[in-house]
Order: C-alpha cells, then structure tokens, then sequence
C-alpha cells in the first residue's frame, strides 16, 4: 500500500511540472513578436530619412525653429551681415607706397656692369666698366618710369693713344729749360655721365622670373682725359719723405649733348612675396654728340663724335 502511495505521488508531481512547462511554453508564444530577416540589400538601397527621429537614437538641443533659420540663412546677403555692413570685393592694397594691385610705387635701383663700345666709337674706345644708380615710380605691376644716373667708363685704344701722341709732339712744346716736352708714357680714358628719363614695361611676371623692356633719353656728358706719368713726393708724420710716380691728368676735353638708350631687361624675385629683384638688362646709347669749342683747336676732334654704345647692368632694385 506505502507503494503504491508512493508512485502515485511521483507521478502527480511530474504531470503537473509537465502542465506547468506547457502553460509558461504557450504564455511565451503569446508574448514575442516575431522578427523579420534584416534585407541588407534594401537597406542599403534605401536613404535614411533623418527628418524622423525615430530613425536615429540621438537627442539634440537645436528646436525647429532654429534649424529653419539656418537653412533660409543667406550668408552672402548684406541684410543678415552684423553691423558694420561692407560690401566685399577685389582685394585692395592702395596706400601710400602700394598701388591697389599691389605692387610698390616706389623703387630703387642700384648696379655696375661693364660697356662695350660700337660702331665708329669702337675704333676709338675699348671696354671698360660702369655704375648705375636710380629711383623711380610704379604706376601698376606693368608701367614704370625710372630716373637714372649712369657713369660709363671706357678706355683709349692703341690707335687712339698713338694718334693723339703724334699731334702732342708736332706742337714743339718745350719745358720751362727750354727742353722738348717728353710724352712717353701717354695714357688715356673717356666717360660718359648720364640722366635720362626711361620708361618700363613689363610684359611678363611669373612667380620668380620676369622680363621687361626699357628706353627713354636725357642728358649725357662725354670727357676725355689724357695723363703722362709725374714725379711726386710725399712726406708722412715723422717727417719721412718718398718720391713716387703717378699719372697726371694734363689734357681734358667735354662735350655735352643730348641722347636716348632703349634695351630688354630680365629680373628675379628675391622671395616669391618680396618685392625686391635681381636685375639683368642690356641696351644700347646713342649720344648725339657735335662738334664743341671745348676741344681747343680741334686738338681732340674724336671727343666731338657721336657715341654709340652697349651698355650691359647687373643690379638689385627694392
């Protein structure tokens, strides 16, 4: 009897375990909605609409109100600009050392180079050096006006010097003993100064090279000198004397007259934002030169001649 009370109870407990499994089975099934297989394909087919919260799990601070403001906002409208209102335009650089494209209203100029004589001048005149020194004002990047002054030196030639020896000694000149006047050792040279008026343009610019044409006239002064070599004496502080030679100028000759250069110049930017430049340029002069009371009975007449010649500069304007 305790036996059979004893399977029977067993088997009560194991039926309603097996009813209560069922119940909490059905219960669930009632509960859970059934999740549809994620299409990746249409996902990403689809935009995303973010006008709907519901599509993005943010918050943000920023109303409806707000965010139509800033999409109707017209940043280019004067209207909307804080106050003081501008109307914006073409970057301009106007003052008083600047033009409104920029480039400086003021330059100078400085530069040496040598000369090479041409034509007739060159049978009388040999290459030698010269200095340049100028200032001048920009109108814009493209047009300039340069003020020069420009010393060019050159020497006699060998014809030249023999010439001019044979006319000294057919003078018969005698010393103050009554000697014949010695003119071994002739030496002689002649310059040109100049100031001229030279207008520039430049038709080329990049960011380092440039290239420019220049030509313009003015004033030129032409004089020759001739030296024979001189005895001299120096004495120093202690009272220490020495005797040395020199070449003494004893003949001298000038001409003015009026001329005009014209060349092609190429320049270099210092930095690709600087406005100063290494220059190279060549040009030829022509002087106009006439005959002048100055050569003394015609003693000289080769200084009276027109001068032709090429004059070749290196410098640095800023």
């Amino acid at each position: 009897m305790h036996f059979y009370n004893r399977s029977f109870t067993s088997l009560t407990l194991c039926a309603a375990a097996t009813l209560f499994c069922a119940a909490s089975l059905s219960l669930s099934a009632q509960t859970t909605t059934a999740v549809k297989p994620l299409d990746l394909k249409a996902s990403l087919m689809s935009p995303l609409d973010l006008s709907r919260p519901a599509d993005l799990n943010y918050s943000s601070s920023v109303g409806a109100e707000e965010t139509a403001e800033a999409t109707n906002l017209n940043l280019g409208s004067e209207a909307t600009q804080p106050p003081p209102r501008r109307r914006y335009g073409r970057t301009n650089y106007s003052d008083r050392w600047h033009n409104p494209d920029g480039s400086k209203r003021y330059v100078f100029e400085v530069g040496g180079g040598w000369d090479t004589p041409a034509g007739s001048t060159g049978k009388d005149l040999t290459v030698n050096w010269k200095l340049q020194g100028g200032v001048g004002y920009n109108f814009n990047k493209k047009f300039g006006v340069m003020v020069e002054y420009n010393y060019d030196k050159f020497n006699d030639s060998g014809s030249n010097l023999l010439r001019q020896y044979n006319r000294y000694n057919d003078l018969g000149l005698v010393d103050d003993n009554g000697n014949p006047v010695s003119f071994a050792g002739l030496d002689g040279s002649t310059h040109v100064w100049s100031l001229t008026i030279n207008p520039m343009y430049t038709y080329y610019q990049g960011d380092s090279f440039g290239a420019y044409v220049i030509g313009g006239g003015g004033f030129y002064r032409k004089v020759s000198n001739f030296t024979l070599p001189q005895q001299g004496y120096y004495c120093d502080y202690y009272g220490y004397c020495y005797s040395f030679t020199s070449n003494q100028v004893f003949d001298h000759y000038s001409n003015n007259a009026g001329g005009l250069n014209a060349g092609l110049g190429f320049t270099y930017k210092m930095g690709r934002f600087s406005s100063s430049q290494l220059y190279a340029e060549a040009r030829y002069a022509w002087v106009n030169n006439q005959p002048s009371s100055n050569s003394v009975g015609g003693l000289y007449p080769e200084n009276n001649k027109r001068t032709g010649y090429f004059p070749v500069t290196v410098g640095f304007r800023f």
